[in-house]
Order: structure tokens, then sequence, then C-alpha cells
């Protein structure tokens, strides 16, 4: 009981953790712009901009090659280790897997992520980062 138990804990945090990427990935563009308006200095940091250009890149990459998320397949793995069905259980662990996954044809999520990688790389270009620490621009 404490095993399956503790197995679900860790697939919930697995997940809590894959949503805080998706956050982080398109919330990240959202203030990049905004920030860009509003002159938020912060949205033009190098390694935030290299690790969110990085993360859109490696979602668009998993889905050229028809690949499931590194997350998605340890969070299942953990949930059939446990016996839990994979898609149910606690309050939150619902909504954000509704948030999370969603049926469409593989093609459609291709195109979804290869357009906002190519938003990303255009930011980088239209805001670029700073190139160093005490840059006024």
């Amino acid at each position: 009981m404490v095993k399956t138990s503790l197995l679900i804990v860790l697939a919930d945090t697995i997940l809590v953790a894959h949503f805080l990427f998706v956050l982080f990935v398109v919330f990240g563009l959202v203030a990049i712009y905004c920030g860009y308006v509003l002159q938020w200095r912060w949205v033009k940091n190098r390694t935030f901009r290299i690790l969110h250009l990085a993360a859109i890149g490696i979602v668009a990459l998993q889905s050229w090659f028809g690949l499931i998320c590194p997350l998605t397949i340890w969070e299942m793995a953990l949930r059939d280790k446990a016996g839990a069905a994979t898609y149910s259980g606690s309050f939150i662990q619902h909504w954000l897997q509704q948030l999370l996954y969603y049926t469409a044809p593989d093609w459609v999520f291709m195109l979804l992520y290869t357009s906002f990688g190519c938003l990303v790389l255009v930011s980088w270009f239209l805001v670029p980062p700073r190139v160093g620490r005490k840059s006024n621009k």
C-alpha cells in the first residue's frame, strides 16, 4: 500500500513538473513580447532565452521524430507499476491531465509545436537577448 501510494505521488509530481514545463514554454513567449512592450529587463536574460528556445526545440524535435515525451512515459510507467489507471485519480491530477493530454492527429501537434518553435526563434531576433550583463538595451 505504501509503495503504491509513493508511486502515485511520484507520478503526480512528474505530472505537475510536466505542466510547469508547458507553462514555461507557453508563457515564456508571452512574457518575452509583453516584456518588450513593458520594458522588463529580465525577458532579455540570455540564460532564460536559451532555455526557452531549447525547451520548445526539444518538443518540436520529438514531434518530428514521433517520440513521446519522456515525462509522459515516466509518469505512465509509475502509474502502471502502482496498478493505477493512467487517466484517473486526484482532482489536480484529473485537471492537469485534461489540459496536457488531448487527442488529435500527430501532424496537428507537429504543426503546432513547429509553429510555436518558429515564433520563439523569431522572438530571438525581434527581442534579442542581452549579450553582456551591463547592457542598457
